[in-house]
């Protein structure tokens, strides 16, 4: 029925719309129309068209409002749909295309970076990315060496501040050398850490160069000694070897040495600042080789005041600071003897005879090894230095008074290192080998000598006889303790 009734009102239908399919809501309309009677038709369903037209109508008008900019863009996308379609098609072409070459560079990449053998690209790109996660450490490790070198230039600068402030930086310092030092041992093969030691070597040796110079300095203290000693055998382990038997027995070695050098230096710089006086003495020296036969006067050259003074104050530095060095070098290198004391009685001499083999056989490979210990030539040198003083300038002084004064300090000294060992009061008796006022000086000297004994003997014998003490020190005790032990 509602095709019929379709075909019956399609030529009343507008040409455009006489030509559409029919849809759902037609074929519904046209099959109701048969249920109506005439009557509704002519009266009711013009009227019910008209309401639902003008619903639909303002339904439509609401949804426009609403909605405008939507329809406005599909309409622009509608309208560019012819255009899209065949851009579309081009594209799924191209990619359609594309497919074998990205198969083929696909293949290729799996080829190049494949695991399966070795791979100079593929290990390079493995040390970026390791270089790009360790980037953190390997700069904690590049700054290592401007630490070390802030903290020795900061002891350097500290060094006349207190002597904790010194000694911390300084064992700072250390510190991060031998961590320098550890990261060598972890990797020895790394161009990096090579580069980082070099440079901490570099610093180490200014901080060797600077606890060289201190112990250079004036006032030097056994606790500073002792410590610096202890740096430089940690910074400079070279230096504490020991050279010979004699360097092994005493334990100094090259450091003990070194240490004896540089305090030797600071008492020739003390020495040198003697050179006003000297000058005075050489002044009348050089008057009394000029005037040979003159051997009084008041207030002249042939009393040798001038020369008195230096040669006083010679000896008072002299024997300071030459029994302060031999102390602090005992003090400091002589070696522990706990250990060799707590040895096994039986197995004592067989381990002598070992280390004595042992020690033969070393230096029949190398013959440096058989050089003395600095301490036993060190003395020595000392003496000589005070030997050459009185010899040159103890001649001016014509006062007998004066010359028994400065030969009982000289003996004094020699009683000061004399209970360290260094007894040179013999040594001073040769002066007289050259002329006959060098023959009258060894005189005086022995006179003084024995002037001293019996005064020692006398004083040893009132000790002997003081009630309280009824068995009195014994003679060994009074040689020790009296300056003119010799």
């Amino acid at each position: 029925m509602a095709d019929h009734l379709y075909e019956l009102l399609s030529s009343h239908l507008p040409s455009t719309e006489a030509h559409l399919p029919k849809d759902l809501t037609t074929i519904q309309y046209l099959n109701r129309l048969p249920t109506l009677s005439s009557q509704a038709l002519q009266t009711t369903e013009p009227q019910s068209l008209a309401q639902s037209t003008h619903s639909t109508l303002l339904s439509l008008q609401a949804l426009s409002n609403r909605s405008h900019k939507s329809f406005i863009t599909s309409a622009d996308s509608l309208s560019n749909l012819h255009s899209s379609i065949p851009k579309l098609t081009r594209q799924a072409q191209e990619l359609r295309d594309g497919i074998p070459k990205l198969d083929e560079e696909a293949v290729r990449y799996s080829s190049k970076y494949s695991r399966a053998a070795e791979n100079a690209t593929l290990e390079q790109r493995k040390k970026v990315m390791r270089l790009s996660r360790n980037v953190d450490r390997i700069s904690d490790i590049l700054e290592l060496p401007t630490l070390l070198a802030t903290a020795v230039s900061s002891a350097a600068a500290n060094s006349g501040n207190t002597a904790t402030t010194f000694s911390t930086t300084y064992s700072a310092a250390i510190d991060l050398y031998a961590h320098i030092k550890r990261l060598q041992t972890l990797y020895p093969e790394s161009p990096l850490v090579k580069d980082v030691v070099a440079q901490a070597e570099n610093a180490m040796k200014d901080m060797t160069s600077n606890l060289i110079t201190a112990l250079r300095s004036q006032n030097l203290r056994l606790a500073a000694a002792m410590r610096t000693v202890g740096w430089l055998r940690r910074v400079a382990p070279e230096l504490d070897a020991a050279h010979g038997d004699g360097g092994a027995s005493n334990g100094g070695g090259a450091l003990g040495a070194l240490f004896l050098i540089c305090r030797l230096a600071n008492l020739v710089s003390m020495l040198e600042a003697l050179d006003p006086l000297r000058e005075l003495a050489d002044q009348e020296s050089l008057r009394r080789t000029q005037s040979p036969d003159q051997k009084s006067g008041t207030g002249s050259w042939a009393d040798g005041h001038q020369t008195e003074k230096y040669v006083k104050r010679y000896i008072e530095v002299f024997r300071e600071q030459s029994f302060a060095i031999v102390s602090l070098y005992k003090n400091i290198f002589t070696p522990d003897q706990s250990e060799s004391d707590t040895a096994i009685p039986g197995l004592r001499g067989i381990d002598a005879r070992l280390e004595t083999t042992q020690s033969q056989a070393e230096n029949k490979l190398d013959p440096f090894q058989c050089l003395p210990p600095a301490l036993a030539t060190f003395p020595t040198h000392l003496v000589q230095l005070l030997a050459d003083t009185l010899r040159t300038y103890l001649p001016n002084i014509q006062d007998k008074t004066a010359r028994e004064s400065l030969l009982t300090q000289v003996l004094y000294c020699a009683a000061s290192l004399g209970r360290l060992g260094g007894d040179f009061s013999m040594i001073l008796t040769e002066l007289g080998d050259e002329d006959d006022e060098d023959e009258d000086i060894a005189y005086e000297w022995e006179e003084v000598m024995r002037k001293h004994r019996a005064l020692a003997g006398r004083l040893e014998q009132l000790t002997g006889a003081n009630p309280t003490s009824p068995t009195g020190p014994s003679k060994g005790t009074l040689q020790a303790t009296s300056p003119a032990a010799a």
